[in-house]
């Protein structure tokens, strides 16, 4: 059983930076794709960065130049430096993951979700 595990959500100042980070483990043969989403009371979810295996990253516009996404492919880990922050980025963020696992077959997983608040 895959396990997504997220830290690093919290209460920042306008302008200020966090940096979340996604352990996956479990039963993992290889991991495609690694993603941070976001979702706000009455929205749908969005995708804010994602990584693919082979490293190419991919951002939305909203937030182009003051995230990176990163991953650690030894450690199935991906994290998301947000600097710059607005009170509009203020939302829980989810982690995503698809993964070949041990027994077959890909599979989509997801974090429980960490809230980050960007507010004076």
């Amino acid at each position: 059983q895959v396990h997504l595990v997220e830290s690093g959500g919290g209460l920042v100042q306008p302008g200020g930076s966090l940096r979340l980070s996604c352990a996956a483990s479990g039963g993992i043969w290889s991991i495609t794709n690694m993603e941070w989403y976001r979702q706000t009371p009455g929205n749908q979810r969005e995708l804010v960065a994602g990584v693919t295996g082979s490293g190419n990253t991919n951002y939305a516009d909203s937030v182009k130049g003051r995230f990176t996404i990163s991953r650690d492919a030894a450690k199935n880990v991906v994290a998301l430096q947000m600097n710059s922050l607005k009170p509009e980025d203020t939302a829980v963020y989810y982690c995503h993951v698809e993964c070949y696992v041990n027994t077959g077959g890909l599979y989509n997983y997801w974090g429980q979700g960490t809230q980050v608040t960007v507010s004076s």
